[in-house]
């Protein structure tokens, strides 16, 4: 019977990847939990030994005159049937016969290697996909459930190392419509412990799936002589973010364009037609403003002083309303990129600004927009 355990746990790590002394392990549970259900008492002198591939199962029992507890005790006639030199005061190793359990104890065995063998398949699933957090991976609609909307997408294709991910309806992009069976991208951003095994959180949503397809597409980034420093993201609508190089003669935008837009478009086809601005970071806040409002001109930036970050930006009247973009979505977009506070004003009231820096209390603004927080890409 040990012969074919341990073939059995050898198959099991083979086909499954659980490792044999892991497995082991969980079968000495199992037999002492087997042990305490057949014997309804006390375990803890219970122990397994495993030598050149046996499987062994003992009680330690003192030797002693009167035996007043017998699973703890032995009497020295019993003892000296297992060691003829036991002496009173003497621990002896009594065999346990596990043949010998009751249909209740196997059951338990049973139960407590059973659940072993899924606690270990979770944990390695949890492992795989813990290992992928913030990265881009490609899965299966499995259902869409109709009252949410919330899908469930299939992730990984081998049967050890496949599990399901959430992918709730606040994370999916308005406009893209999804059917079971479609294979879809997902970005992963967090894998959580769960009694129910790994529980994989993905988006579409998530500014850091832009970034991981910008690095699929982009060498330059993947590479690190462009760097990614911001995005700030609508999702399904429009994109900005922010590159520099970390090499001289090396142009971080065209990087990312590539010819004729190759790279870009690579981006905005996967992500079903969102707009791309990508625009040059910089250390100098002026100069880093007046970039992420692109595509509108910018005639001044003014950092205001203050703790606060904010600035006050000058635009050619004709430029007001691209600066601010429809429904304020350009200036909002730069204010997270840039994470500063953006008052935007066309030229024509540049003059009537500089008389208000000397009255502070007037609220007068016509477009301002604040950072709200920043979108971090990970790691």
């Amino acid at each position: 019977m040990n012969a074919e355990i341990f073939a059995a746990l050898a198959q099991l790590e083979k086909e499954r990847g659980i490792p044999q002394q892991y497995m082991i392990d969980k079968i000495t549970q199992a037999l002492v939990a087997a042990y305490k259900k057949d014997k309804e008492g006390y375990t803890d002198n219970v122990f397994v030994e495993v030598e050149d591939g046996d499987l062994k199962m003992y009680v330690q029992k003192e030797v002693v005159d009167d035996v007043l507890t017998p699973a703890t005790e032995i009497s020295l006639d019993a003892a000296r049937k297992i060691n003829k030199h036991a002496e009173l005061g003497d621990l002896v190793n009594v065999d346990v016969r596990t043949q010998n359990f009751g249909r209740i104890a196997a059951q338990t065995a049973k139960q407590v290697i059973i659940q072993g063998i899924r606690e270990a398949e979770r944990g390695m699933i949890f492992d795989t996909f813990s290992s992928k957090e913030h990265e881009i991976l490609t899965g299966t609609v499995l259902r869409i459930a109709p009252d949410s909307g919330d899908m469930t997408i299939r992730l990984g294709g081998n049967t050890n190392d496949r599990t399901d991910a959430m992918l709730a309806a606040s994370e999916q992009v308005k406009g893209e419509s999804y059917h079971e069976g479609d294979i879809i991208r997902v970005y992963v951003v967090e894998v959580r412990r769960s009694t129910r095994g790994p529980q994989v959180i993905v988006s579409r949503t998530h500014p850091g799936l832009v970034k991981r397809l910008f690095e699929l597409e982009v060498p330059e980034i993947a590479s690190g002589l462009v760097e990614v420093k911001s995005i700030a993201r609508e999702a399904g609508s429009r994109t900005k973010i922010a590159v520099c190089a970390t090499e001289e003669n090396i142009d971080p935008v065209g990087a990312c364009v590539g010819t004729r837009g190759a790279r870009v478009g690579a981006v905005v086809d996967e992500l079903h037609g969102e707009k791309m601005d990508i625009i040059v970071w910089s250390e100098d806040p002026a100069k880093f403003v007046a970039a992420a409002l692109s595509p509108a001109d910018v005639v001044s930036v003014t950092v205001l002083p203050g703790t606060q970050k904010a600035c006050r930006v000058i635009v050619p009247d004709d430029q007001l309303s691209l600066a601010i973009g429809k429904e304020g979505q350009n200036a909002r977009l730069a204010a997270r990129l840039t994470g500063y506070k953006i008052d935007i004003k066309p030229a024509s009231q540049a003059a009537e600004f500089e008389a208000q820096q000397e009255a502070p209390e007037e609220p007068a603004m016509e477009a301002e927009t604040e950072p709200e927080a920043a979108e971090e890409t990970e790691e």
